[in-house]
């Protein structure tokens, strides 16, 4: 029922809008930010291999995070130090505008979940609290955004070109 309410209603679309308006201008903030005041994610790499999250026995929660980290994320820091800034900036300007809003807010989740998965609470609790039923509505959380015209736009282009069924959505 709770569902249906928000994938239907216009009024559940509105407050959806401010919620996502909201999301999107933290992220699209951090993102500039970082964009224009030289980020360096290697030093919060390097802390959460050295403090991982730990358990009741002093092991890490997450070694195979950890392991990530250690193999791939700090050895390639000069990407990350590009793909963080660049990300949070897109799916800031995603949200704002409602444009492939679903996308925005799952890849803004894939976010919040690494740097919890890191070690860092801060507000990342409350924007996956927020961005899971930015989620779930689906379509509607964009419906007063540009998904309103982005989004059958897409529908109508695959199904010309047969990669999906006529009357499916993307």
């Amino acid at each position: 029922m709770f569902v249906k309410f928000l994938r239907e209603n216009k009024i559940a679309a509105g407050i959806l809008t401010l919620i996502r308006l909201y999301l999107g201008y933290s992220w699209m903030t951090a993102g500039f930010h970082k964009l224009t005041g030289g980020f360096d994610a290697s030093g919060f790499l390097q802390g959460a291999v050295a403090k991982p999250v730990t358990g009741p026995d002093g092991g890490p929660v997450y070694g195979w995070y950890v392991n990530f980290l250690e193999s791939f994320a700090i050895p390639n820091a000069d990407l990350f130090n590009f793909i963080i800034p660049l990300g949070e900036f897109l799916v800031g300007l995603g949200l704002i505008l409602g444009c492939l809003t679903t996308a925005a807010m799952f890849f803004g989740l894939v976010m919040n979940f690494s740097f919890i998965l890191a070690g860092t609470v801060s507000h990342n609790p409350t924007d996956i609290f927020l961005g899971a039923i930015i989620l779930f509505a689906g379509y509607n959380a964009g419906h007063y955004g540009l998904d309103r015209w982005v989004v059958p736009f897409l529908n109508r282009t695959f199904a010309k070109k047969g990669n999906a069924p006529a009357g499916k959505t993307v």
